[in-house]
């Protein structure tokens, strides 16, 4: 794990936003940086790579495969994780929040 999922994951284990969170989850021919299987919740921690041409595309062709399988995906810059994590945590407890609600 890079620096700012070990910091993002230091929030999400153990169930600390009320939904038990897997890391580095190999869902088809992808990994997942974390998984909240139960709300069919994807988190994803982006460095500058993704932002790249190449990048985009992957990402694009990647989020479209978990879509059709159900899966939504909450991505954010690895630099706004490591900035403001309380930022990034507030946005996916809100998205549980919801999930949770709608469930």
């Amino acid at each position: 794990m890079t620096q700012s999922e070990r910091r993002l994951w230091s929030v999400l284990r153990n169930n600390q936003l009320g939904v038990h969170f897997r890391r580095q989850v190999p869902f088809g021919p992808y990994i997942l940086d974390f998984l909240a299987i139960q709300l069919k919740l994807a988190i994803e921690v982006d460095g500058a790579q993704h932002y790249a041409p190449k990048g985009k595309a992957h990402d694009a062709e990647r989020d479209a495969y978990l879509r059709s399988h159900g899966i939504k995906v909450l991505r954010f810059l690895d630099s706004d994780v490591l900035r403001d994590r309380e930022g990034v945590v507030r946005v996916i407890y809100e998205e549980v929040q919801r999930a949770l609600a709608h469930g």
